[in-house]
C-alpha cells in the first residue's frame, strides 16, 4: 500500500479520531474511520486498521467493536476521565476565586480536549465564567511555583504583601519586605493561602497568595519546622472563620435549631457532641473556635437559629459587638 506524507502519523491520527469522535454513546463504522483518515492524507484498509487497533489496545486505549443490527461499530470505552469527572473539574475551576477568568477559560478548554466532541458540547453548555468574582492577579501561578520551589529547596522567602486602597489600586501594606519560611499551601474560603513561619514574630502566619508580589528565595534555610508540625491544619479549618482576624481559641457553648444540624456538622465536623437543649426542637453543643469578628458574623448570619450560651464573657462580648454596630 503506498504511503502518503502523513502515513508515519497514522497511529496517532487514528487514536485521536477514536478519542474525539467516539464514546459510550457514539461509534464509527470502518468506512467512516477510513474516510476520516483519508481527510488527514492517510490511506488505510480494514486489515491495517485492525492491526492498529490491537496496537492501541496494547498501549491502553480501550477500543471496543460490537455488532449493531447489520453493521459493526467501533468506539473508545473506558477513558482516563469519565464525563462526570470532567464536569467536576470544570465546576471546581469555575468556582475557584483565586483562578483568574482568563486562566479559567484556558484550563476549561484543555479539559474539554480530554473529552470526545460530543461530551465537550455538554461541558461547554455548563461553562459560565463571566460575572463571577475572580482574582485579577495573573501571576498567581508563577507565585505558587516560586513558593513550591522554596519549599523543595528548604529556603526562606521575601515578598511584598499588598492591600487595596480607596483608588482600587493594590499597594504594599508596609515599606519593608515580609520574610517567612514557607511550609504549606492551602485552599480556604475560595482563596489560596501560604502557611509560613514568621521568624520575627516567632509564630505561624498565613498570607493570601494573590496578594503577594516579587517573591525572592533567600540563602537562609527555613525555620519553624517544630511549630508547623504541631500545627493542626484540619482542626484549624474547623475552628477558624476566615483565614484572618484570629484572636484566641475558646470552647464555646452553642444552641441551635434542629433543622440547622447539617450546617453545624458541615462547619464543625461529625465529631462535635450533640445533646438535647431545654427548648423543644433545639439541641446544644460545645466547640473549639477562634473568637473573631468572622465567628460573630457567622452566628449573626444564622438568623437566630444558632445562639451563643457560654462562656458568659463571650456572650457579653457578642452582645457588645451587636450593640456597637447599632450605635455606629
Amino acid at each position: 500500500m503506498p504511503k502518503g506524507a502523513g502515513q508515519k502519523l497514522k497511529l496517532y491520527h487514528l487514536s485521536q479520531i477514536m478519542i474525539k469522535k467516539t464514546d459510550d454513546e457514539h461509534s464509527l463504522t470502518m468506512p467512516q474511520i477510513i474516510e476520516l483518515l483519508a481527510e488527514k492524507g492517510i490511506s488505510a484498509d480494514r486489515k491495517s486498521i485492525y492491526d492498529d487497533f490491537e496496537a492501541l489496545r496494547d498501549i491502553g486505549l480501550d477500543i471496543i467493536g460490537e455488532q449493531v443490527g447489520r453493521g459493526y461499530y467501533y468506539h473508545v470505552g473506558g477513558k482516563r476521565f469519565e464525563l462526570a469527572e470532567l464536569m467536576l473539574l470544570v465546576d471546581a475551576i469555575q468556582s475557584s476565586k483565586f483562578i483568574t477568568a482568563r486562566k479559567s477559560s484556558d484550563l476549561i478548554k484543555k479539559i474539554t480536549d480530554l473529552a470526545s466532541e460530543h461530551e465537550a458540547k455538554q461541558l461547554k453548555r455548563q461553562v459560565v465564567v463571566q460575572g463571577r468574582i475572580k482574582t485579577m492577579n495573573e501571576s498567581i501561578y508563577y507565585l505558587v511555583d516560586d513558593i513550591h520551589r522554596a519549599m523543595v529547596e528548604n529556603k526562606s522567602i521575601t515578598f511584598q504583601y499588598l492591600q487595596w486602597n480607596l483608588d482600587k489600586v493594590m499597594v504594599p501594606r508596609k515599606d519593608k519586605l515580609y520574610v517567612t519560611s514557607p511550609w504549606a499551601l492551602t485552599w480556604d474560603d475560595e482563596n489560596y493561602y501560604l502557611i509560613g513561619y514568621d521568624p520575627e514574630a516567632g509564630k505561624i502566619k498565613h498570607y493570601r497568595v494573590d496578594k503577594m508580589k516579587d517573591i525572592r528565595l533567600t540563602d537562609d534555610k527555613r525555620v519553624g519546622k517544630e511549630e508547623f508540625e504541631s500545627y493542626d491544619m484540619g482542626s484549624y479549618s474547623k475552628q477558624n472563620f476566615g483565614m484572618f482576624g484570629k484572636k484566641e481559641t475558646t470552647i464555646v457553648d452553642l444552641e441551635f435549631n434542629n433543622t440547622f444540624v447539617g450546617i453545624m456538622i458541615d462547619r464543625f465536623g461529625k465529631e462535635m457532641p450533640i445533646r438535647a437543649a431545654a427548648k423543644e426542637g433545639w439541641s446544644k453543643t460545645h466547640v473549639d473556635v477562634f473568637i473573631s469578628d468572622q465567628f460573630y458574623g457567622w452566628v449573626f448570619a444564622m438568623g437566630g437559629n444558632v445562639r451563643i450560651t457560654g462562656p458568659q464573657r463571650i456572650v457579653d462580648e457578642y452582645r457588645g459587638e451587636l450593640q456597637k454596630q447599632l450605635e455606629e
